[in-house]
């Protein structure tokens, strides 16, 4: 039987057999990246045209056959197929990107409908140059047949080969970089079809891409390549519909490996030029803070994956992952190995600019949380971390993390003036880091910038994803430095960081000035128990963490009212 979109004068024709041999071919292939119902869409369409019916697919009848709709389905109200239709050419695309680039037919499914196009390849191309002589005998005539048999075996031999050539590359020979979570950005749907909603839905797509690429932790892929794709886990895709007044704007993060959403978020507002420019810039930045921050959904996915027997590059990464779980409680009994970790990737892969500004992290934590402090070993210790933090920045002058890093080295160093000047510039190239706006924040308000500094830590805790204890603990020094100490109470109470002692030491100057005498004795004896060599140094460890004296000898003067006892 032939078919609307293939001439029938062609000697190239295609069967129904065919085409449903093709069917068969990318459904019952592993690299067709597809949910069960997007199989069911793609059989539904490319039976219906087969059996010469593709007048009838419309949006109605794939909703009602393929996703169980009901009769009162109705297609403008709920845009599902043409979302579904997006996900599945974008899974087409890939498909015949990578294991599909030898396949004789291509079935594609068309923008603006829902019937399937069948074209063959360009078969004759595949094929060995014939020779310029004319024959001396008459060759018998090779049917299109036999020539599409014989580009396929070429193409399967060809593909075959590659393949051992990047098993080779990838699996034989040691990684060269460590394993960095890879994310396709594919372009949003357009499901209105007017000038302005293409205008949006593609700037909405260039905005996002900037906004994630300015974490370094993540790489951003897009468009991709049959190279590029086999290494990427994490899809984002999306589509915008637009009204007379309004817009609609769904987005959702795959996981490549198995097709389950990870996250999905609806987004809307109103259409007029300002608000939609306003919009792109709005729903960019909150994508990015959900997704690619260091306790956002890729880290959440990569942090509970188990690797059995790690190669290199993946355990190099997970020293990263195992840093920021760290950082949840900032147990220092929890720092050695991830220094241990973080020291091995650096040793192995010596570009891991990530890995560098992680390790002089851990080592401005390994001074700042011992107790009593090493007033000798400190200069060395903080020259290795400050060290570690350049060597980050050096190779990746626009990681945050780097400079994050460098900017706590330097204001322990006391050199408070170039802390905040790289803290400033961190937060000029990535304003959507939480992590570091959280710290730049506490810098500026231990340096005795409380004014600047308390609505940047505010705004982090409201907008960070992860852990709040460490934001809660800054608005608590907030409030306490405002002179409000019911809300400082309140703040401490929430953040309740219990395995470190600086958290036990801030809470007990709090509760002395809200008179919770009960709150102090506790806090009191548990510092006395476990770290009475703090106790004993508290004046000097408070002088090294405030830049202003006058905020020190206040703090210092709540500790005494608690009932602290330590040299003046």
């Amino acid at each position: 039987m032939i078919y609307e979109e293939i001439p029938e004068e062609r000697e190239t024709d295609l069967s129904a057999e065919d085409c449903r041999a093709q069917l068969a071919r990318i459904l019952n292939s592993t690299d067709f990246e597809a949910s069960a119902r997007k199989h069911r869409f793609l059989s539904y369409v490319v039976d219906e045209t087969l059996a010469g019916r593709g007048s009838r697919i419309k949006a109605y009848s794939i909703a009602v056959n393929v996703f169980g709709r009901d009769a009162s389905f109705d297609p403008q109200a709920d845009p599902i197929v043409r979302i579904e239709a997006g996900d599945l050419r974008r899974a087409l695309d890939r498909y015949y990107l990578g294991a599909g680039q030898g396949d004789p037919i291509l079935i594609t499914v068309p923008k603006g409908g829902y019937i399937p196009s069948f074209s063959p390849r360009d078969s004759l191309s595949l094929l060995p140059e014939e020779p310029t002589a004319a024959p001396e005998s008459p060759r018998p005539r090779v049917s299109s047949k036999a020539r599409l048999i014989a580009a396929t075996t070429i193409t399967i031999f060809a593909a075959a080969m590659m393949t051992l050539i990047w098993w080779n590359y990838f699996f034989q020979r040691p990684p060269s970089k460590p394993e960095v979570p890879r994310l396709l950005v594919e372009g949003f749907d357009d499901l209105t079809g007017s000038s302005v909603s293409v205008a949006f839905a593609q700037g909405l797509t260039q905005e996002v891409i900037s906004q994630l690429s300015k974490f370094k932790d993540i790489v951003v892929v897009q468009p991709p390549t049959s190279a590029t794709l086999s290494r990427v886990r994490f899809a984002l895709a999306g589509s915008v519909n637009l009204s007379a007044d309004s817009f609609r704007f769904q987005v959702r993060l795959v996981n490549r490996a198995d097709g389950s959403v990870l996250w999905a978020h609806t987004y809307g507002g109103a259409t007029t030029v300002s608000d939609l420019l306003k919009a792109q810039a709005d729903i960019a930045s909150n994508v990015a803070i959900s997704l690619a921050q260091a306790y956002g959904v890729i880290f959440e996915a990569d942090a509970r994956l188990v690797v059995l027997d790690p190669p290199d590059d993946w355990a190099a990464y997970s020293c990263t992952l195992s840093y920021y779980s760290y950082r949840v409680s900032f147990d220092p009994k929890a720092l050695p190995p991830v220094q241990a970790c973080l020291e091995k990737a650096v040793a192995r892969f010596p570009s891991y600019a990530t890995a560098w500004a992680l390790l002089s992290l851990v080592y401005i934590d390994e001074m700042r949380f011992s107790y009593p402090m090493d007033t000798v070993q400190l200069p060395q210790s903080l020259n290795r971390a400050l060290a570690a933090a350049d060597r980050a920045v050096e190779l990746e002058p626009l990681n945050v993390r780097g400079l994050h890093a460098q900017m706590l080295a330097l204001y322990f160093k006391g050199e408070i003036d170039a802390a905040t000047s790289v803290g400033r510039r961190a937060m000029t190239i990535n304003p959507n880091d939480t992590m570091l706006m959280g710290e730049y924040g506490d810098r500026l308000a231990l340096s005795g910038n409380w004014k600047e500094a308390c609505p940047l830590v505010a705004e982090a805790h409201e907008r960070n994803s992860g852990p709040l204890a460490y934001y809660e603990v800054g608005l608590a020094l907030c409030s306490y430095f405002k002179g409000d100490y019911q809300l400082a109470a309140k703040w401490i109470r929430k953040a309740n960081v219990s395995s470190n002692a600086l958290y036990h030491v801030i809470a007990t100057a709090i509760f002395a000035e809200a008179g919770f005498e009960a709150d102090v004795e506790r806090e009191r004896n548990w510092l006395s128990e476990y770290y009475p060599a703090l106790i004993t140094n508290i004046r000097q460890e408070t002088l090294w963490r405030f830049g202003r004296r006058e905020d020190a000898e206040l703090f210092l003067g709540s500790l005494k009212k608690a009932g602290l006892r330590f040299a003046d």
